[in-house]
């Protein structure tokens, strides 16, 4: 099948009632935002991915549910799981996307397509953005009234957070808020996959899996580097949950690293910063939308607000933790071998890049202090920490 390699905005067709068990077994549709430049979930350029937590106000507990994006108009592979839902369950989903923009409400440029009625969506309580302002790669549904439940039951002692534990390099775990971890734009995107089955999109579980031809493909993102990538070579354990649309095999999710890192991440704390692209207005900070995104992930509003002193904490930490770890990291392959040959080079170069992006040489007159070498294709195949 061919792809187009230019339509990098999109739209999703949210479910009717996407709260609900019906709406999450209900595959929501990916479609173009510009007529002109279709859209395909199996284009690795333009893939949506979508999670969800379901808090059980009886128990305490929190699941996972994956629902499926396909392209309008076509079936999935396979007929999604239907998931079983506690009483008064508080469920909340949360977007990703290998583009652009991903659209889901009206926006100055975008056309609404909503899969049902108005009150849909809004039933779902879904934000993507402020006002014309799209987030981009990023949105929530009911996010807050979820974090808030999970948070009240964190605090009587019905939820028990994991600790965070001590890493083979000595030094506790990451999480997605740590200055060692995050990139310019943090707490974005999600830890989950579906499969390509010969040409349909399927969710993915073991028993999809094991169909002849299905191929996986996910969402490549901070919320999935943490637990799927840095921490096995550091010998740690992330926070999860079962996993409804796969038999309830534990699984990470955005909401879980996000809960976890609330818990036991040490200051100083990255929180989502004025100068990540995603919280832009116009190419102008707002506090507003950066507000908007920080709910959204269980991140206090208004607080920890300062670039210098993010790009700060970033130069002085991120470098010297990826020092540290490099013996764990330069023996694991990288996500993108066609931007740096192993998990260390590509952690090198996300940094070098993330602190032009946050303006760090400027806001801090310091240039980066990280000198990468590449290959003749442009390729990092080694990094230098330099103080």
């Amino acid at each position: 099948m061919a792809f187009s390699a230019f339509a990098q905005d999109c739209t999703l067709v949210v479910p009717p009632h996407p709260l609900t068990a019906t709406g999450l077994a209900t595959p929501y549709q990916l479609t173009a935002t510009d007529p002109a430049n279709p859209c395909h979930e199996l284009d690795p350029t333009q893939s949506a991915f979508v999670q969800a937590a379901i808090f059980d106000p009886a128990t305490g507990q929190v699941s996972l549910y994956t629902p499926l994006v396909i392209d309008a108009g076509t079936q999935p592979a396979v007929p999604p799981v239907m998931p079983v839902l506690p009483d008064h369950a508080i469920v909340a989903v949360w977007f990703g996307y290998n583009g652009l923009y991903l659209s889901l409400n009206r926006g100055a440029k975008r056309r609404i397509h909503l899969g049902g009625e108005r009150e849909d969506f809004a039933e779902g309580r879904c934000v993507n953005g402020l006002g014309a302002s799209d987030f981009g790669q990023f949105a929530y549904c009911n996010a807050p009234r979820f974090f808030e439940a999970a948070n009240a039951a964190i605090r009587s002692g019905r939820l028990v957070v994991p600790p965070l534990g001590t890493g083979l390099d000595g030094q506790p775990c990451p999480t997605t808020r740590s200055f060692a971890e995050v990139d310019q734009d943090p707490s974005d995107n999600l830890p989950v996959s579906y499969l390509n089955i010969n040409g349909l999109v399927a969710q993915y579980n073991t028993t999809n899996a094991a169909i002849h031809g299905a191929v996986k493909f996910g969402n490549p993102s901070d919320e999935r580097l943490v637990p799927i990538l840095l921490d096995p070579p550091l010998g740690c354990v992330p926070f999860t949950a079962p996993e409804l649309s796969n038999g309830g095999i534990p699984a990470p999710a955005l909401a879980l690293n996000e809960l976890h890192a609330a818990a036991h991440q040490a200051p100083p704390i990255a929180l989502i910063p004025l100068e990540d692209e995603m919280v832009l207005v116009d190419n102008e900070t707002s506090v507003v939308k950066m507000n908007l995104y920080r709910v959204g992930v269980d991140q206090p509003p208004s607080v920890d607000r300062d670039p210098v002193k993010y790009c700060s904490n970033f130069r002085s930490m991120h470098p010297q933790k990826l020092e540290l770890d490099k013996a764990f990291f330069a023996v694991r392959p990288s996500p993108f071998p066609n931007m740096a040959n192993s998990l260390f080079t590509f952690m090198a170069q996300r940094y070098v890049a993330s602190y032009t992006l946050l303006k760090c040489d400027v806001l801090l007159n310091l240039p980066v202090n990280e000198s990468l070498t590449t290959d003749a294709n442009g390729v990092v195949i080694d990094a230098v920490y330099t103080p």
